[in-house]
């Protein structure tokens, strides 16, 4: 018996034709599928931790999730929408966390290709964040940053806006951060690319953590990691003409929806 390829749903090529309603609409479906993955993967940390989008148009608008809600309460229509300061655009029932915008903030300020910021506190990423070797070339998943990853050291809990400055500069060109001493960081183009990173980054967290309690760390050469990371990034690139981690994220979306549905309430 022969088999349709499964549809994929609310990928990113949908946004190009897209009215700044649709958009807003697909984007809150996918985001709150992000913040389910990242509660289906097990790499929340009670209520904390975000996961952020730009709105297209003039005005500097993104979509957060409601403070004091479980990731897997969260859904498209209860994502609620702010400014560049952390003020509710409209009405909320909910409200958000400012200390935890203050770190997206600054690298949505910088008005940048990246629309997408995610930022989470695993116990992997928390450990390697911990290190002073930080991410180490072992695995095909560390590939993926070699030399691309940027570190900012930890200057405790994110309520002051001057730090806004140091985590960009910090950042870079760089599409992945290790916030050391304190957790991990990925940006991007859309919600599926910057969550593709972001499970690649944390994977990697957790192949490392997993060798070094095993033994002594098999560091790659630098040639070998390099070829390795242009590779990942060439593969994923002619993947599909919607976007780098579209296919992916799609099948996640499609596994999601046989758990619950709930998410593009």
């Amino acid at each position: 018996m022969s088999q349709t390829a499964p549809q994929r749903i609310d990928t990113v090529t949908t946004f190009a034709q897209n009215t700044p309603e649709e958009h807003e609409r697909v984007a809150r479906i996918q985001l709150a599928a992000a913040y389910r993955l990242v509660d289906y993967f097990g790499w929340t940390e009670l209520i904390y931790g975000h996961l952020t989008y730009k709105l297209p148009g003039d005005e500097d608008h993104f979509l957060i999730n409601p403070y004091g809600l479980n990731y897997d309460e969260v859904t498209a229509s209860n994502l609620v929408k702010i400014d560049l300061e952390g003020n509710i655009v409209g009405h909320s029932d909910y409200p958000v966390n400012y200390a935890g915008f203050v770190i997206h903030s600054a690298i949505h300020m910088a008005k940048s290709v990246n629309k997408c910021v995610m930022h989470t506190h695993t116990r992997a990423g928390m450990a390697v964040a911990g290190t002073k070797e930080g991410l180490q070339q072992i695995s095909m998943m560390s590939t993926a940053f070699h030399d691309r990853i940027a570190y900012h050291d930890y200057e405790g809990v994110s309520l002051h806006l001057d730090e806004r400055e140091r985590l960009l500069a910090n950042l870079g060109d760089k599409r992945a951060m290790i916030l050391r001493n304190h957790g991990i960081l990925t940006v991007g183009r859309s919600i599926p690319e910057t969550f593709l990173r972001l499970y690649r980054l944390e994977r990697a967290c957790q192949i490392q953590v997993d060798a070094g309690s095993a033994g002594t760390l098999n560091i790659m050469p630098p040639e070998v990691s390099k070829r390795s990371g242009q590779d990942m990034d060439v593969f994923s690139e002619r993947e599909t003409n919607e976007g780098v981690g579209a296919v992916e994220f799609a099948a996640l979306m499609r596994k999601l929806d046989k758990i619950d549905t709930s998410y593009r309430d």
